[in-house]
This record gives structure tokens, sequence and C-alpha cells, in this order.
């Protein structure tokens, strides 16, 4: 086996709605049981990272810690009892478990003191990931779109297929056209649903929604959502709603817009506290409300089939990646997000790709 590198330069989660610390983080001397250790080259920034940041679920007990959960990398060495990768693998970083051993969590110090981490960061030069939070891929396979199967593809595809289960035909409003919004749009088109409504606060994002397959746009920043879908639908209410912001006040008003036996699916999680006020009884007699954890996806069996999809042109990622960023850059890469100025995945260049 490979020996560890000593240290890396990581982004580093050390108080709450503050700044990343872009800094110098020491690895341990050795892999544990199921622990990979991967090179990261690119990530790409995931809104649930951001409120991470933000503390939306309340307080961190786990401060400092790393971050990032999809990225992609090429795989330096395996612990004991890996079998699903191996050393030179190139691979896909995902949060949702795959096949292949849950480890022990990587012990990593900064300023000589414990360094959190979970089973799989992105935002740091290497990474030791837990085998099931790894996918191997073609070596021919870009590693700059890789980083799109971690969350953005695997949720927003795995919502369509796993959680709304789509008929051809039906009518979808998606709130919310960010990396995992965009991805739902394309998973709607590719099953005929109609129409694809997609909601956002930002013109240059619901422009990206159309190329990605949205039949309609509404801009909440200046139209009433409920008159413009009663004008999309000439009264009629929407079959699947799709909600990726969290706001309570928008999953009350999708609520609103459903169908009796229409459903309304929860991808975006609200602030702590933040709680939303409906009338229960349609729920009784076929009206549905419920949360998705990454789509249900299981990313050992569904990225090789993405790929596929990519390879034929059938799945848009290239237009997804709007904005790249180095590593040393990331906290203006967070503004910007933060700001609605870029309007697709951003890509974070970590290190070398040799």
């Amino acid at each position: 086996m490979k020996k560890i590198p000593e240290k890396m330069t990581a982004s580093i989660l050390a108080d709450l709605n503050q700044n990343l610390i872009i800094d110098t983080v020491h690895l341990p001397g050795k892999l544990l049981f199921g622990q990979v250790l991967v090179k990261v080259c690119y990530s790409t920034i995931c809104g649930s990272q951001i409120g991470e940041i933000q503390g939306v679920k309340g307080t961190d007990p786990y401060l400092p810690h790393l971050l990032g959960h999809e990225g992609s990398g090429i795989v330096i060495a395996t612990g004991e009892g890996v079998k699903s990768v191996k050393e030179n693998d190139h691979v896909v970083m995902h949060w949702m478990p795959g096949n292949g051993i849950q480890s022990e969590l990587p012990r990593y110090t900064w300023n000589n003191k414990p360094l959190n981490a979970g089973y799989i960061t992105t935002f740091n030069e290497y990474a030791i990931v837990s085998e099931n939070r790894l996918t191997s891929i073609p070596k021919e396979f870009d590693l700059k779109i890789a980083p799109l199967f971690g969350c953005a593809v695997t949720t927003g595809l795995g919502v369509i297929n796993n959680k709304a289960q789509i008929k051809i035909g039906d009518s979808v409003i998606i709130v919310g056209a960010g990396g995992v919004g965009l991805s739902m749009i394309q998973g709607a088109s590719m099953v005929s649903a109609y129409p694809v409504i997609a909601v956002d606060l930002y013109e240059e994002k619901l422009k990206l929604a159309q190329k990605m397959g949205a039949s309609h746009t509404i801009n909440v920043s200046h139209l009433d959502m409920k008159n413009e879908v009663n004008n999309i639908l000439n009264n009629s209410m929407v079959d699947v709603a799709i909600d990726n912001t969290g706001n309570t006040t928008m999953i009350e008003s999708l609520y609103q817009l459903i169908s009796s036996q229409g459903k309304l699916i929860l991808a975006g999680v609200p602030k702590l506290g933040d709680n939303i006020s409906i009338y229960s009884l349609p729920l009784h007699f076929g009206k549905s409300i419920t949360g998705t954890k990454g789509g249900e996806c299981n990313p050992t069996i569904d990225i090789p089939k993405y790929i596929q999809l990519y390879n034929i042109d059938a799945l848009k990622l290239d237009e997804m990646i709007t904005d790249n960023y180095l590593l040393s850059d990331i906290n203006d890469a967070i503004h910007r997000m933060n700001s609605g100025e870029i309007a697709g995945r951003c890509l974070l260049s970590i290190s070398d790709t040799v």
C-alpha cells in the first residue's frame, strides 16, 4: 500500500455562518478497515453544504469539520477488506451509501487537535472515504463531469423515478432550479411529463431550466405562482410538486396547488423551527406529502446507468456546470451561490488529475 500523505490543504468549517478556513490538515498514518484514500480532483458545491454552513438544522456538535459530498478523484490506496475499488481507479464520491463496507470515520488533525469528518468529504486535496461512498467509473469519463453523480443527478433523477414515479402526461412543478432541480427537470422531461414548470427567483436559472427541458418557467420574484400555474393548466390542479428550497411558505403554497390525488415531495429541508401549517384532511383521501433522502438512489446501480444516458446525449450535464473555481476561492463561490449569481453547478478544481 502506498504511503499516506502526511498533510493536505483543506477547507474547514470552524464556526457557523462564517467563511470556511483554508489551512493545512494532517492525515492519519494508516487506513482502517474499509477505508479508501482518494486524491480529490474535482468537487461541486451542493446547496445542502451551504445549509450546513448556515446551520439550518440547528447547532452543529461536530465543529470544526470538513465538508463536501459530491466529487471525483483517483484511488491512491485501500484499507483491509476493500473489494469494490482498487488503486488507480477513477471514482465518483457520493454521500448516499452504495455497495461495500461502511468504515469508521477518518481521524484528521488540525492545529494538533482532532478534526471531524464524515464518511466522505470533498473540499480537501485528499480524502479518506468509506468504501460504500465510492463508485468506480471508466477512466475515459471526464472527471470534471463526474462530481454531478455524487448528489445532483442521483438525487434529482432518483426523486423522479423512486418518489414521484411520474407517469406520461403528468403535470409537474419543480421549485428551485439549482443542480438537483435541473436534474429533476431533465428526468421529468425524459418520462414525458407535461407541463414541466420550473420555479425560481433568478432569470438565469430559469433560462438554464428551459434548456434542460422545462416547458414553462415562473419567476416568483415578480410573478404570482398560483395565478401563473392556473393559467398554464387552465385552472386544473398539479399532479406532482417538488420543493428544493425548504421554504415553508412555498411548501404550503404547493400543497394547495396539487390535486386530490397529487403528490408533494420535499427535497429541501426547512430551517430548524420553521414549521408548515396545512389542512390535513385531504391526506386521508389520496393527497400526499413526503420527504426524500437523496432520491432513495443506489449509487452503485444508478451511476453506471446515468453515465450511459450521458454518453448517448440523453442527459445534459456539461451545461449544468456554469462556473469554475479553485479550492482557494471556495468562499467567493459560496457567496456567489448565495446571491443567485451562479445559475448552475459550481465546479471546484481541488488538485491535479495526474
